[in-house]
């Protein structure tokens, strides 16, 4: 009896002290962060370059043989792509310059100009000032996706699924992730669709999925979780399930065209190609959901707490979206480097991040990059491993949101 009384009188204790754990999810998602007017962190509104289509052609059919492989290898690690010289207007040009695949197995190359640009920095200018230029260096090699504690949420219950921000994640047909960034757009990684050589399996029938509700959910709490749900909050087994009366399913809207830019396509994952590793996806009809705003991806320095955040769907968690959140570490021009807890299938999802933005007078999460995966590198015989998001830039966000919107006028600002 005295054993049971313990047992019971402990497990109230556990339960009493997830709530404040609990609590504080619930502020990192939802509730805006407390700053001063002087130090609260804004994004910043910036005349961005204009990347235009000038001609496109025709080019021979892919033949979508090869699966998609949801890991990356390069090799180039982060000093190296530092090392890198920086592309020139012209090789900006070849670079940006893009493929489209149409659904009826169609290919079209288009080449770009690039005007309002200054060749000699390829970093934003309104996020510059204070930047002492100079990442901060991590100079531990970690060996694993999961970094110490699986860090990472399984959303459950419907209430929270159909929620933004998590209601803006897709599932790809090819096994990645994505992010609604328009009314029928989705943001995603370009080795989803192409492996550098050419278009995998899949990418001309591709269909992008969105969770949506078997049967209606009683629960009447807006913020229900799983009773469980804190002890995986708490470093519990990274086995969770939600419970099985949450039943939720895919609805599949099939892609309309996909574009992938050229620096992507010359080769899989080499010295630079790992830098233009994003494609943007065009539904055959709106999806009707909320969608977030692309944004300038700002130096890590200026993000509140170096934090950034994404959600996707995890190839070890089938049919569950998994939300994580980690300080972000070294970055380059073009990519930016965490150890935010990751699997294979997480790949195309959508990096953010919360800042004020002044003109609206309200907190606004931005997608600033695309996950590209869990990569390595081999040096001299070892093994080094990265997670890796390919930061927005202004040309990408320009040639990006030219896609998104067919005209440059609305792409000024970013």
């Amino acid at each position: 009896m005295f054993d049971h009384r313990l047992t019971c009188r402990s497990q109230t204790m556990r339960s009493q002290a997830a709530v404040p754990r609990f609590m504080s999810l619930l502020f990192v998602l939802f509730l805006p962060p407390v700053f001063s007017s002087s130090s609260r962190p804004q994004w910043v509104l910036q005349r961005v370059p204009v990347v235009l289509p000038q001609q496109t052609e025709a080019r021979s059919a892919p033949h979508f043989l090869s699966p998609a492989r949801l890991e990356v290898s390069s090799p180039c690690d982060p000093g190296c792509h530092k090392r890198a010289p920086r592309p020139s207007y012209w090789d900006l040009r070849r670079l940006l310059a893009y493929e489209t695949l149409h659904s009826d197995g169609q290919l079209t190359e288009t080449a770009i100009g690039i005007y309002g640009y200054d060749p000699s920095s390829n970093t934003s200018p309104a996020y510059a000032s204070g930047s002492s230029g100079k990442a901060e260096r991590s100079h531990v090699r970690r060996k694993r996706q999961i970094f110490g504690h699986d860090g990472r949420f399984s959303i459950a219950g419907q209430n929270f699924l159909l929620k933004y921000p998590f209601s803006v994640a897709v599932k790809l047909s090819t096994g990645c992730s994505g992010t609604l960034v328009g009314d029928r757009h989705v943001l995603t990684a370009a080795h989803c669709v192409h492996d550098g050589k050419n278009y995998v399996k899949g990418a001309q029938k591709l269909r992008v999925g969105f969770l949506k509700t078997k049967q209606r959910d009683t629960r009447a709490s807006p913020f229900y979780l799983p009773s469980n749900f804190t002890n995986h909050v708490e470093g519990g087994s990274a086995s969770y399930t939600p419970p099985t009366t949450d039943k939720m399913k895919f609805q599949w809207i099939r892609a309309k065209r996909t574009h992938v830019p050229k620096g992507w396509i010359k080769g899989n994952a080499n010295d630079i190609g790992m830098d233009y590793d994003y494609a943007l996806l065009e539904l055959k009809k709106p999806h009707k959901r909320r969608h977030m705003k692309l944004g300038v991806s700002p130096p890590a320095q200026r993000l509140p707490g170096r934090r950034v955040h994404f959600s996707g769907f995890d190839n070890d968690r089938p049919g569950k979206l998994v939300y994580r959140f980690c300080r972000a570490g070294e970055e380059t021009s073009d990519l930016l480097y965490q150890h935010c807890d990751a699997q294979p299938g997480a790949s195309g999802s959508g990096v953010y991040a919360r800042m004020w933005d002044g003109q609206r007078r309200r907190w606004e999460r931005k997608v600033i990059g695309v996950f590209s995966g869990h990569q390595w590198v081999e040096r001299q015989g070892a093994s080094q491993e990265f997670n890796v998001a390919v930061r927005i830039t202004p040309l990408k966000y320009a040639q990006i949101c030219y896609w998104i919107k067919g005209n440059f006028v609305d792409c000024r600002e970013g």
